[in-house]
């Protein structure tokens, strides 16, 4: 039995939650996010919660009964108040900034690498060197800020590259040399 998914969702002020059938909708002031729910969870609401609960009994309507309970809590969190991650830039004359809605890097390529971001995404640079991607479903943030790093990943010997905000590198050490 899963203990993540006994736990009831509060539904927060300024949020309206609708189920219909297996589809749940949740719409705040980040916007709106519909999670489908398998067959296998009953979805109600009850004053003010959201409750799940198993319709039968197997190993996988256990494992899908957590998951859709986090599904489910992830959008409420996130019409409510969105999700970020933030990138940083190291190596010399590696640096980002913004183009409209675009996302130019400077990755030590021959060409200036450009992100677009999908609907429902925001990207901001400060300093140059640090980027913030935020956006209501969680997935989609860290699938943006996933292949931003993707363009450029930390390299073991210096550290040069795109790395996640607090993210440790663990380093190589180089050739040791002649004596």
């Amino acid at each position: 039995m899963s203990r993540i998914g006994k736990k009831p969702i509060e539904i927060p002020q300024g949020v309206e939650v609708k189920i219909d059938g297996q589809t749940v909708t949740a719409k705040g002031p980040q916007g709106t996010e519909t999670v489908e729910v398998r067959p296998e969870i009953a979805v109600k609401i009850e004053d003010n919660k959201v409750v799940l609960s198993k319709v039968g009994e197997s190993r996988e309507t256990d494992a899908l009964y957590g998951l859709s309970r986090t599904l489910v809590a992830n959008a409420v969190h996130g019409v409510k108040d969105g999700f970020e991650k933030k990138l940083e830039i190291q190596g010399v004359g590696y640096r980002a900034n913004m183009e409209g809605k675009n996302l130019n890097l400077a990755l030590g390529y021959s060409h200036p690498v450009i992100v677009e971001p999908p609907a429902g995404i925001t990207i901001s640079v400060e300093a140059n060197t640090k980027i913030t991607v935020k956006g209501s479903n969680k997935q989609t943030v860290g699938d943006v800020a996933a292949f931003i790093r993707s363009k450029r990943p930390p390299e073991v010997y210096k550290g040069k590259g795109v790395r996640y905000e607090g993210e440790y590198v663990r380093r190589k050490a180089g050739k040791a040399g002649k004596k």
